[in-house]
């Protein structure tokens, strides 16, 4: 795969070579590995229509979606080649390359709405994680909501003993993996567009992913039964190769930082009507049952996970979850 990869960035390379002579339009190439109608998909075309029109076709942006030229495992290798420009990657795939630091995203329960998480994403904080980004051969531009996470299983999820001994699905995170294993769960690190066949042929037995996600990937049609957990948050860190970044004209530069910022603010206000949608549409379907806690049975799951910060600590960084926490509570643990 790799060999792949080096042969589409040397493509890459000699296709930017041309525009100088050619002035042809500098061409970004803008993978991701979920469907079009999906919070992310959508930010993407969004980011298409509006980087060529503000910089009056200087710019084509050709988005591939659905793991079209990447699963998740090969995307940021790609991106730090140059065969691809610009990615969105969850916030948990930056940990297996070095930035631990992303996972304090991961941990359960640390994010309990959409307004806090902007404090944390449009602040200084979120300004500081972009940067680390630098050293690995990358610009940070933005984040990217996709929603909150539910719990899916052919089983019905109501206790912490229910997760046990369950193969579950999940991305590549060290914190998600602490999570799972606090539950008893048996993670599976799997790419995206592997989930749905998995489900189906029971080489796993759950998994867990936002509403939007589960009804776009059809995973409610393999999955007895969800229960809204609202335990972890699924959101993107939109990357672009930094030296290609770094190479564009100031002026094209700035229009695409300015379609950026819109096509962020657009897609996660799509990214909640998503999720909602989604649910309502699942409902609909009656494939799976919905399955809503008790307080009681909320403040179980939330038990049952709690020793993850201190587990992982050494890991993301003490300073970092305590910076975190207060943003997100107002107060340090």
């Amino acid at each position: 795969m790799k060999k792949l990869i080096l042969a589409a960035a040397s493509i890459a390379a000699l296709a930017l070579a041309g525009p100088a002579s050619a002035q042809s339009p500098i061409v970004i190439k803008l993978s991701h590995v979920v469907a079009p109608n999906t919070p992310k998909g959508l930010a993407s075309e969004k980011f298409k229509e509006l980087a060529e029109k503000y910089t009056g076709g200087k710019v084509k942006v050709e988005v591939y979606p659905n793991s079209q030229l990447y699963k998740d495992k090969e995307e940021l290798e790609a991106l730090q080649l140059g065969a691809v420009q610009m990615l969105a990657p969850s916030s948990a795939k930056f940990g297996p390359i070095g930035v631990k630091e992303f996972e304090v995203f991961d941990l359960p329960y640390i994010l309990p709405d959409l307004k806090t998480l902007r404090k944390v994403t449009d602040g200084p904080l979120g300004a500081k994680l972009l940067k680390l980004l630098d050293a690995k051969g990358m610009t940070g531009l933005a984040y990217w909501d996709n929603g909150f996470k539910q719990m899916s299983a052919n089983k019905k999820l109501i206790t912490p003993a229910d997760y046990k001994g369950l193969k579950f699905r999940i991305q590549s995170s060290k914190v998600i993996e602490a999570q799972m294993r606090a539950l008893g769960v048996i993670p599976q690190v799997m790419a995206f567009s592997e989930v749905y066949q998995a489900l189906q042929t029971g080489v796993v037995d759950g998994q867990e992913n936002s509403w939007s996600n589960i009804y776009t990937q059809k995973m409610h049609e393999v999955q007895k039964h969800i229960t809204v957990t609202n335990h972890g948050y699924i959101g993107y860190i939109v990357v672009v190769n930094k030296k290609f970044w770094d190479g564009l004209p100031d002026d094209v530069r700035v229009q695409l930082d300015k379609a950026m910022k819109e096509a962020t603010a657009y897609g996660n206000g799509q990214s909640q009507k998503e999720n909602d949608e989604a649910l309502v549409d699942i409902k609909k379907s009656g494939k799976a049952e919905i399955v809503t806690l008790t307080p009681e049975q909320d403040a179980a799951m939330r038990k049952a996970m709690e020793s993850i910060y201190k587990d992982v600590a050494g890991r993301v960084g003490q300073g970092l979850i305590d910076e975190f926490l207060k943003e997100t509570r107002g107060a340090t643990n």
